[in-house]
């Protein structure tokens, strides 16, 4: 049976625009592909999961006869976002490459063609869906025809007939129409009939059963409705008119030109490659082969390449290894790896990779060691399996890797680092990390090797998996591959980093970023190697009394559950959880359901109920602590490395646009702390046996940034005279004696201090506080009047913005902001925000990175055996033998506190304890 699918473009280009608004995709030209990569996304879902025989896109297409029946129609909408404009073109492009017909015809919306076409199809016996997450489509549901409406989080719900009745409690979908003229609709800007909503609507529509009717006999209403509904006639008359979906768009039902095709791979592969799309290429493509073939195959983006081995940019054809001119030698026994040490000491630059049979450093053996010191020529070395054999061949190379005058260059040179540490490898010398002088450059993109390669180089690299094989059980090891299979992958790695750095080192001294890399990033690199490779311990024991704990209070919060409920229940069931709180207890008119007619239970959902029944807590403390269990109690204890007996968290310093560390597996810079069950985590993390935690974090070090960079007297003398900043923000705000300010009050100047400076609304901050948006908005005034030139600097943040397309920390540290000028509100607010948050929160994640470099220089050059192990936001944490106590005190105070010059002092908190809890 024929399947139609009708998309409507712009409601899913808005949906995946928006969806990644906080974190957009940015490709090296500074093409926002948000919206694209969403689109192509829905596009790619649809065709692999419903399987339509027939599909097409609809778009509008020009000013409407809505516009012109009623010029108020959507004017209230903010100016489409540039980056969609600039969007449209490659989706249109993209669709053609597919033979995907662009649905449009001149003066009509979308709503209007899929509507005309929708109901043709429907009426011709083909199964139709309509995928759009508008309500409108709801009046055009009928037989053969359904709304394909995409859920909150993933999926999409079906809606026919029989759903679109329930969903309204009306007795055709065709009277969605009337609903809709009654209840108006803000989004369009039509005005329906003034405080009528849906409940009222729908009871008016099943009394008289349509709008015409409902004004014919309005006399028979009584009191205020009558007087609504007689003084709104005109406007119900008119919001009919522009809610009614078209039908008859004069567009013809062609099912040939709607018929799923093969793709014209060569433009497809041509416009992904300079969109930089290439897993989606890979997802398009592979179906696309796979489809044609009848049989699996490993596809390629880039066979059409120039013989010449030339890659020519203009139209993104990449060269390869297949096409360009290289030695790469594989070395296989020590009179060879000799020969190579004796060419390679003699070399002021090396660039160095190694293969090894694990992505963690940590357990990592060594497989291989790739070396070039020129361009198109490299080297690698296999290493056997046999520790002491492959300790031989390390030691060959020992003194060329520690050689302190020879500049070392890498990708991600930390886990080589680390690797050849293991092996009695200390690397010497000046590094250059090609992925952190990309992430100092653009802070935004990706960093792995094959992108830069492709974006920077217009080079594709041999992917690990064509070696290897894709992720999963099946997955070979590096030690399982002869090594004449991996030594031109391994020597391309070395290669392609040397050009890599070649390109990047002078973007750095042009970008005026060579101060951040050199003298912050690079020499973190160490720093953070030696905290991964320590570890830190975990007390088993007590994160098992943790969790015994956690279980006894789970159980009693599930009884109480019971026993306000009147029955017993599985509590960890959502659907058994929805039917107790929405079905017995009816805690509200209409709860909302999932497709398959299941209550929502989701923790957003159960926060907005938490007055109206005990019950709600007790879930929600039931399921706060399943997940501490789940995320950190339960899972810790299997993170311990069998080895070494600790945990190593990885330390990123190449992912968070703002120049903050994150950390992974685990991520211990999540571990709740501001409720007691959290703290209870950090009490698992203990020093090394006989050795004491000690934890320093620095004091309010964001309020402090700002006030040095906005130069506020007010704020200065505050911080100055050593006071408690919220509690003098309170007294000068309401204009109260120091001593005389409240708990209440200080609480509000927190949030205040805390929200304000990061541009926060009334709105949000009145969310944040639970107080009225007039107080909110009153107290941000009152803030502004205490701290004027907080609010200087907060529009001068922006103006400069505005001026240069991006935000600077005090150390040079960019984050920039295409949407600074953006038409749109919401986008360009955005932006806004970034623009005063950036220097703010990249200026403390600067400072502790110095602060840091300098306290492990300290420890180095002062024999100091006690060990950095943690760091988390504004915090230090160490392992300290009780020796040391006092020395390791005062070096980690000074050099945090002297890590930068403000105008105001930057202060310490420091503490001790047998464990994290304890200390901080």
């Amino acid at each position: 049976m024929n399947k139609l699918f009708l998309l409507d473009a712009y409601a899913i280009i808005f949906r995946a625009y928006y969806a990644f608004i906080n974190r957009p995709t940015i490709n090296s030209k500074g093409l926002n592909t948000s919206a694209i990569l969403g689109f192509c996304n829905t596009l790619r879902e649809i065709i692999d999961k419903e399987h339509p025989t027939h599909l097409g896109v609809a778009f509008d297409h020009g000013k409407t006869f809505r516009h012109e029946a009623y010029p108020p129609y959507k004017a209230q909408r903010e100016e489409t976002p540039e980056d969609i404009k600039l969007s449209v073109p490659y989706i249109k492009e993209i669709l053609q490459a597919m033979h995907i017909p662009v649905l449009q015809a001149d003066g009509f919306e979308a709503d209007d063609v899929i509507g005309t076409l929708a109901t043709k199809a429907g009426k011709a016996g083909v199964e139709t869906y309509m995928l759009t997450p508008d309500k409108d489509y709801g009046q055009l549901i009928a037989p053969n025809v359904f709304m394909f409406k995409p859920r909150h989080g993933g999926g999409y719900d079906k809606i026919g007939e029989s759903e679109i009745k329930e969903k309204y409690g009306i007795d055709s979908a065709h009277k969605v129409i009337d609903l809709l003229a009654l209840m108006g609709d803000s989004a369009d800007n039509y005005p329906g009939c003034p405080g009528v909503g849906e409940k009222t609507a729908v009871k008016l529509i099943n009394e008289f059963g349509s709008c015409e009717e409902l004004l014919a006999h309005a006399d028979q209403l009584k009191g205020k409705m009558r007087e609504k509904v007689e003084n709104a006639k005109d406007d119900i008359k008119m919001s009919k008119f522009l809610a009614t979906i078209r039908t008859d768009v004069p567009i013809e039902l062609n099912l040939d030109e709607l018929k799923m095709t093969e793709p014209d791979e060569k433009q497809l592969s041509e416009l992904f490659a300079q969109l930089e799309f290439k897993r989606l290429a890979e997802k398009f493509l592979r179906k696309a082969e796979n489809t044609k073939n009848n049989a699996p195959k490993q596809p390629s983006l880039f066979d059409e390449i120039p013989t010449d081995g030339q890659a020519v940019a203009e139209n993104s054809i990449l060269a390869s290894l297949k096409t360009t001119s290289h030695e790469y030698q594989l070395i296989d026994n020590k009179q060879d790896a000799s020969r190579l040490y004796d060419f390679l000491r003699t070399k002021k630059i090396l660039s160095l990779d190694t293969e090894t049979t694990s992505t963690s450093s940590v357990d990592a053996e060594l497989v291989g060691l790739s070396f070039a010191v020129e361009e198109n020529k490299a080297y690698y070395v296999a290493i056997p399996a046999n520790r002491e054999e492959a300790l031989q061949y390390v030691n060959i190379f020992k003194p060329l890797y520690e050689n302190t005058e020879t500049l070392k260059v890498g990708q991600n040179i930390k886990y080589d680092y680390e690797v050849l540490r293991n092996y009695g490898v200390d690397i010497q010398g000046p590094m250059f990390d090609t992925m952190l002088a990309h992430y100092v450059l653009q802070p935004e993109l990706h960093h792995n090797m094959d992108f830069m390669a492709e974006t920077l180089l217009h080079y594709r690299t041999v992917h690990i998996e064509e070696l290897i094989g894709p992720k999963g059980k099946h997955q070979k090891n590096m030690r399982d591959l002869d090594p004449k299979e991996v030594y031109e992958y391994a020597a391309e790695d070395a290669d392609v980093t040397l050009k890599l750095k070649n390109v990047l080192e002078p973007m750095l001294k042009e970008k005026g970023m060579e101060r951040l890399f050199w003298d912050i990033e690079m020499p973190l690199v160490k720093v953070l190697a030696d905290m991964e490779l320590n570890g830190v311990c975990l007390d088993t024991d007590s994160l098992k009394e943790t969790e015994r704990i956690f279980k006894e209070r789970m159980a009693r919060y599930e009884q109480h559950a019971y026993e306000l409920a009147g029955e017993t229940f599985n509590i960890s069931s959502p659907k058994q959880v929805g039917d107790i709180l929405f079905g017995k207890m009816q805690l509200v008119d209409k709860p909302k359901k999932t497709r398959t007619g299941q209550y929502v239970t989701s923790e957003e959902v159960l926060l907005q109920l938490r007055d109206k029944a005990p019950i709600v807590d007790d879930i929600l403390n039931y399921r706060g602590l399943k997940k501490l269990l789940g995320t950190y109690v339960e899972a810790l204890p299997l993170l311990i490395n069998k080895r070494t007996g600790h945990i190593h968290t990885s330390f990123n310093q190449a992912v968070t646009a703002t120049g903050r560390l994150s950390s992974s597996d685990p991520n211990l810079q999540n571990i709740p702390v501001r409720d007691d069950d959290g703290k209870e985590i950090r009490k698992c993390f203990v020093p090394e046996p006989g050795c004491l935690f000690f934890s320093a974090d620095y004091s309010q070090i964001e309020l402090r940034i700002m006030a040095h960079l906005s130069g506020d007297e007010n704020m200065i003398e505050a911080f100055r005279e050593g006071l408690d900043i919220h509690r003098a923000t309170a007294a000068k705000i309401w204009k109260e004696p120091l001593d005389e300010v409240t708990d209440a009050q200080r609480k509000k100047a927190k949030q205040a201090n805390f929200g304000i400076i990061y541009g926060i609304t009334a709105f949000g901050l009145a969310q944040r506080m639970g107080i009225p948006n007039g107080e909110a908005r009153q107290l941000i005034q009152d803030y502004f009047a205490t701290f004027p030139k907080v609010h200087a600097f907060m529009e001068s943040a922006i103006a400069t913005a505005r001026e240069k397309k991006y935000a600077e920390t005090m150390f040079g540290r960019r984050r920039y902001l295409p949407d600074i000028d953006s038409k749109n509100g919401t986008v360009r607010g955005f932006a806004e925000r970034n623009a005063i948050n950036a220097p703010i929160q990249g200026s403390e994640a600067d400072i502790i990175k110095i602060a840091m470099i300098r306290i492990w220089r300290r420890f180095k050059k002062e024999g100091i055996r006690s060990k950095m192990i943690l760091q988390v936001h504004d915090e230090l944490n160490f392992s300290v033998y009780p020796e040391e106590k006092e020395k390791v005190e005062d070096i980690v105070l000074t050099e945090m506190q002297n890590a930068c010059q403000l105008s105001v002092p930057l202060i310490a908190d420091a503490g001790w304890g047998k464990n994290w809890l304890e200390a901080h």
